[in-house]
């Protein structure tokens, strides 16, 4: 995951304002920070049914990834159970998701893909 420096506030003017003491300012208004929205886990699990092929597949249709980037994140999934294919905002980690699943299903193979918050 790539570290980004936190962000700034800024101050900017919100109308002229008149002290107690009678002199002329400027109050300044704060702008409220901007949260990042939480990240989440696309994974693929292992099966004993799914052909390696298979898997390279999906993951460079749904993915982008390069054949040899797909084959070995096949590998991890086959040798360790699973692996972390990505890392998105919920939206696009739950469209990947149903993606492969849907895609799975309909050439009848039991991948399973899933995800979790980061």
């Amino acid at each position: 995951m790539i570290d980004l420096p936190p962000l700034k506030t800024a101050a900017r003017p919100v109308r002229p304002s008149q002290d107690d003491d009678g002199a002329t300012g400027v109050a300044l208004e704060a702008k409220p920070k901007t949260k990042r929205p939480p990240l989440y886990k696309v994974m693929l699990l292992n099966d004993d049914y799914t052909p390696m092929e298979f898997v390279v597949h999906v993951l460079e249709r749904f993915f982008g990834l390069t054949h040899p980037q797909a084959f070995e994140i096949m590998l991890t999934v086959h040798k360790k159970g699973l692996a972390v294919v990505g890392v998105f905002s919920f939206e696009v980690a739950e469209t990947k998701v149903t993606q492969v699943m849907d895609f799975a299903r309909r050439h009848q193979h039991p991948l399973q893909c899933t995800m979790e918050k980061e």
